[in-house]
């Protein structure tokens, strides 16, 4: 018998089955198949309808209790609505299954693409939400998009050096640590930057901060501000910008990049605050210190209360102390 394939189920017929008598799931099929021999013509004959996989396996679930059965019949069907509907309608012409008399009853007959159809119209309530959730980008952002994408490929070199192609014909120009830096700035609109790229400042970027004015722009770690430091004491540098605590200037926004520029300070405002800090943090060490200092004072007025020793201590200390004297 031919099994038909889920995917070409079109229907699936479902039937009650009650005898008066106990019968097995042979009798069931032979009754089906011997019975309905001839209804509805040699198109419609059940064992040809299976030859040709149109109609597949015949499943009898029964249960047999008190002298009787009863159960389900299920018949997967790949035959169009009227044909299958004549099918299931010729279940209920059988009457008898071997000697005892039976009573088919059709349930339903279910579409199977019915169930398909829901699972399109939610997966496609899915996607579409999807979709306007993430929302279609407009014209401004993708040309936006572009534009960041070409300003990060003009990045090119002054004396081996990363740089913005404004460099050079720029008045003000702006330090940073690294060549991601660059490019970062670069996407965000700014063309007049240099990297120092290493720990040791260029003898480059400073002979450019003696010509232009300098913005240095360092991480907001403390990575960053030993750069600083360190460029401050070579370079000619007019203003200091500082990314965010613990951001890298690499990594920031176009807004956090604005934001920090617009907040640089004079060199020397920089340099005072460093001092100011460091003053700070040496002034709490130092009281630390004097804190401790203090407490091992009072420590040392405390009377010391020490295991008092008895007779017989006193007596073998004193021993032991006169046999070393007289050693």
């Amino acid at each position: 018998m031919a099994k038909l394939a889920p995917t070409s189920i079109k229907y699936l017929i479902k039937a009650r089955i009650k005898t008066k008598g106990i019968v097995e799931k042979p009798d069931v099929i032979g009754a089906i198949f011997g019975q309905t021999e001839g209804l509805l013509g040699s198109d419609l004959d059940l064992r040809e309808l299976q030859k040709t996989g149109r109609i597949g396996r015949i499943e009898v679930n029964l249960k047999s209790s008190s002298g009787s059965s009863e159960g389900e019949i299920i018949i997967p069907s790949s035959l169009d609505s009227a044909e299958t509907a004549l099918i299931a309608a010729t279940l209920e012409t059988i009457e008898r299954i071997g000697p005892c008399i039976a009573d088919i009853k059709v349930i339903s007959v279910d579409d199977m693409r019915s169930e398909k159809r829901k699972f399109i119209v939610e997966r496609a309530k899915e996607i579409l939400k999807n979709i306007v959730e993430s929302g279609i980008p407009s014209a401004e952002e993708v040309s936006e998009q572009i534009k960041e994408a070409v300003r990060a490929h003009e990045i090119t070199t002054y004396k081996g050096l990363p740089c913005g192609p404004n460099l050079l014909e720029s008045e003000e120009i702006i330090v940073v640590e690294g060549r991601a830096d660059v490019i970062n700035l670069l996407r965000h609109g700014i063309r007049n930057t240099i990297a120092i790229e290493g720990t040791s400042v260029p003898p480059a970027i400073v002979e450019l901060s003696k010509e232009k004015i300098t913005t240095l722009f360092v991480d907001g770690d403390r990575g960053g501000k030993l750069i600083a430091k360190e460029v401050l004491q070579l370079a000619d540098i007019d203003y200091v910008a500082v990314a965010p605590e613990g951001k890298e200037v690499e990594d920031l926004t176009k807004k956090e990049v604005y934001k920090s520029l617009k907040e640089k300070r004079s060199a020397e405002q920089f340099i005072h605050e460093v001092k100011t800090n460091n003053k700070h943090h040496r002034d709490v060490h130092e009281l630390t210190i004097e804190q401790e200092k203090g407490r091992f004072k009072e420590e040392k007025k405390k009377p010391y209360k020490g295991r008092r020793l008895s007779s017989e201590d006193k007596e073998l200390f004193k021993n032991t102390l006169e046999e070393l004297i007289g050693t």
